[in-house]
């Protein structure tokens, strides 16, 4: 079988670990409360950011929000591993921009996920993950994004929803741990 997987908020824990940073690097210490509570993607509202100020903090953060110490989320290497040792095919679909796609392939295998260059797509944006998907006929997709979920719902491949505080309203099977994730029928 064919499973494609999103990477960030999926795999790992990339916008928890970005908090941090912002913590950090505002001199601030707003809790972790405030991030689960969060109705959209973006995280700088709680730091009273604007939406132009926020997308700046973003892009001049990549490096370290990309690269440091951000962690997968428990039992998703475990998964995928356990996959490709049964001879299945993992495949990754990350909108992340062209110029951090070959150091995101290196970064997930020095944290234990199983890559294949030719199975690691990156740097579109979320709208073209769907034709990279059909055209891989995936059997099974997982993604955090609602916009990407609810394009492929209803196709002939399985989507799974990373339980996230932003997309809660998605009515698409979901992920709340990779631990305790068992695959249906």
């Amino acid at each position: 079988m064919k499973f494609g997987f999103d990477i960030d908020d999926t795999l790992i824990n990339l916008r928890e670990h970005a908090f941090h940073l912002y913590n950090q690097k505002m001199n601030k210490h707003i809790d972790l409360k405030a991030f689960r509570e969060l109705q959209r993607v973006e995280i700088h509202e709680p730091f009273g950011l604007t939406d132009e100020e926020g997308k700046r903090m973003w892009d001049s953060s990549l490096e370290e929000i990309y690269y440091t110490s951000c962690p997968a989320f428990p039992g998703a290497a475990e998964l995928l591993n356990d996959l490709v040792d049964k001879g299945h095919e993992v495949y990754y679909i990350t909108s992340r921009p062209k110029e951090h796609g070959e150091r995101t392939m290196k970064w997930m295998v020095e944290n234990g996920f199983p890559v294949q260059s030719d199975r690691f797509f990156y740097g579109m944006k979320d709208s073209e993950k769907v034709d990279i998907i059909r055209n891989l006929q995936l059997d099974y997709y997982f993604d955090d994004k609602p916009e990407v979920l609810e394009t492929l719902h209803g196709e002939s491949l399985r989507v799974y929803v990373k339980d996230q505080s932003y997309n809660q309203h998605v009515a698409i099977p979901r992920v709340k741990n990779w631990i305790d994730f068992t695959f249906e029928d």
